[in-house]
């Protein structure tokens, strides 16, 4: 079992920045994929930007690319996604979720899921 707590929404101007946190806890971290996803009103949930358990390979959608950056920090079990340059479609409810031992981009290949941090952004 996974437990995973996102942090650092709220509401921004377009253009604006913020960086997102999701703290994992129980089974070892550094053995799962993450994955950033979203949820805007009245649509489907989304995949956002992808990381390998090491870290070392990373895959964005194409609306993140060159905006968004996922990291994380093994060390202090801590998955991140820094979103900049944001508009106004990027308002939605992120999630982060675990794979065991994949990069995966499809909802369905991740085990464990937060409950999801609000990203507003205003024009």
């Amino acid at each position: 079992q996974v437990q995973l707590v996102e942090s650092g929404g709220g509401l921004v101007q377009a253009g604006g920045s913020l960086r997102l946190s999701c703290a994992a806890s129980g089974r070892t971290f550094r053995n799962y994929g993450m994955g950033w996803f979203r949820q805007a009103p009245g649509k489907e949930r989304e995949f956002v930007a992808a990381i390998s358990p090491s870290g070392g390979l990373t895959y964005y959608t194409d609306s993140a690319k060159g905006r968004f950056t996922i990291t994380r920090d093994n060390a202090k079990n801590t998955l991140y996604l820094q979103m900049n340059s944001l508009k106004v479609e990027d308002t939605a409810l992120y999630y982060c979720a675990a794979a065991p031992s994949t990069m995966a981009t499809i909802a369905g290949d991740y085990d464990y899921w937060g409950q999801g941090t609000q990203v507003t952004v205003s024009s």
